[in-house]
C-alpha cells in the first residue's frame, strides 16, 4: 500500500517532520526545558526575547489542534506549490512569509505598548512592578500581556502558502470544512483573509490568535509572487 506521503516533495515534506518533532519534543522535555520559553517569539524587548526566535517560532505549536490544523493546511497546499515554484523557491517563500508574520505582528504590539506607554518600550520590563507606572491594573496587565506572552506557530507561513495558491490557482474549485458547496480558491482565500483583519482589528475578548501574524504572511505572500512575477500554470483553470 502506497504511502500518502509518497509523493510529497521534499520540502513540505521536511517542515512536516520537522514540526513533528518540534512538537514531541516540547511536551516530552518539559521537565527538563521549557522549549516554548526558549522558541516562541517574544516582543524585541521582552527579557524573554532571542535572537533565533523569529525562525523557531514557525516550528513551535500550543496544542493538537493547532498542529494539526497547520500540518493539514501544509499537507494539502504545499505540494502543488512547491512543484510550480521549485523546491528552492518554495523554502525561500515559506520562510520569508513566516518572518512577514512576525514582522507585522510585533509592529503592531509596538503600536499597542506604545498607546499604552507613550514609547516602544519600557524600564526593566523584567520586573513585574514596572508595568503598574502606566495608568492602572488595567494597562498593567495589558503590557504585561505584550511583554511576556509569546507567539507561536506556522499560520504565517501557513497563509502566505494560501495566498500563493489563490493568486496562481484562482479558479480551482475547493471543498471547505463547514462550506457544503464547492468554492474557488480565490473567494475562499480574499474571505478568509477579510475575516482575520476583522478578527484582529475587533480584538475581542478571549481571542488569543495572532490575527496580525496570519495577516503579515499574507501580505508577504502576495508581495513576492507578484515581486518574483510568478504567472498562473496554464494547465490550471
Amino acid at each position: 500500500m502506497q504511502s500518502p506521503f509518497a509523493n510529497t516533495p521534499p520540502v513540505v515534506k521536511n517542515l512536516l517532520i520537522i514540526n513533528i518533532i518540534f512538537f514531541i519534543a516540547t511536551f516530552a522535555l518539559e521537565r527538563i526545558v521549557n522549549l516554548t520559553v526558549l522558541l516562541a517569539a517574544y516582543y524585541p524587548a521582552s527579557p524573554l526575547f532571542k535572537p533565533w526566535q523569529p525562525i523557531t517560532y514557525m516550528f513551535m505549536h500550543g496544542g493538537i489542534a493547532h498542529i494539526f490544523f497547520n500540518m493539514f493546511a501544509l499537507f494539502s497546499f504545499g505540494p502543488l506549490l512547491e512543484y510550480t515554484l521549485g523546491s528552492k523557491r518554495f523554502f525561500n517563500y515559506y520562510f520569508i512569509t513566516g518572518l512577514g508574520g512576525y514582522v507585522l505582528y510585533m509592529a503592531v504590539q509596538a503600536l499597542q505598548i506604545h498607546a499604552i506607554a507613550g514609547s516602544y518600550t519600557i524600564p526593566n520590563p523584567g520586573v513585574e512592578a514596572s508595568y503598574f507606572n502606566y495608568g492602572g491594573p488595567a494597562n498593567a496587565q495589558a503590557l504585561y500581556a505584550l511583554y511576556n506572552f509569546p507567539m507561536l506557530g506556522a499560520s504565517g507561513s501557513i497563509f502566505g502558502l494560501l495566498v500563493a495558491f489563490g493568486v496562481l490557482f484562482p479558479n480551482l474549485e475547493m471543498m471547505v470544512m463547514f462550506i457544503p458547496v464547492p468554492i474557488k480558491a480565490k473567494y475562499f482565500v480574499i474571505g478568509y483573509v477579510a475575516i482575520e483583519l476583522f478578527s484582529g482589528v475587533g480584538r475581542f475578548s478571549g481571542d488569543n490568535v495572532a490575527h496580525f501574524a496570519h495577516l503579515g504572511g499574507a501580505l508577504f505572500g502576495f508581495l513576492l509572487i507578484k515581486l518574483w512575477g510568478v504567472k498562473k500554470p496554464n494547465n490550471f483553470y
